[in-house]
């Protein structure tokens, strides 16, 4: 049975920059749930950062940089949950990720530009980049149909 890594605040843990979630409500995603398919990791909380937190956007790749809007360098703390993230799909043998668009961690297409001004930029955030790197694809909550199809073929040729 494949299992999904998924932001935990996409199931409703209150583990956002400012105490809130961002909870999925889906009812594939509610029979996963049900199943034990699901792998809820914040890679933020995971890497030692409080909630709620200042926002934090990334400077620089190359050396990567991540700082909060207060310029406090968060950069230690979101490559640890980077990692940790990654190992736990690895130890539930993940077939893929639900990570939430546009996050410094997780966002997988897309993460605003480092100037705290609401920009985007085409990119991957840490944690959804370290799991792309790692050979684990990773959806957002806007590419639902693509996820669900994805794991669909998993459980086909298991």
């Amino acid at each position: 049975m494949a299992k999904v890594l998924v932001s935990a605040c996409l199931l409703g843990a209150k583990v956002r920059y400012d105490g809130r979630d961002n909870l999925l409500d889906h009812p594939v995603l509610k029979r996963w749930h049900q199943q034990g398919r699901l792998v809820a990791a914040c890679p933020e909380t995971l890497g030692g950062l409080p909630t709620p937190r200042a926002p934090a956007e990334i400077q620089t790749r190359f050396p990567i940089l991540i700082t909060t809007d207060a310029d406090e360098d968060v950069t230690p703390e979101f490559l640890s949950g980077a990692e940790q993230a990654l190992d736990l799909a690895h130890q539930h043998d993940c077939c893929c990720a639900l990570m939430k668009a546009r996050s410094p961690s997780c966002g997988n297409q897309e993460i605003y530009d480092g100037s705290f001004s609401g920009t985007l930029t085409t990119a991957p955030g840490v944690a959804a980049d370290e799991l792309l790197r790692n050979g684990i694809p990773v959806f957002n909550e806007h590419q639902l149909g693509e996820l669900i199809d994805f794991v669909e073929q998993q459980g086909a040729a298991a």
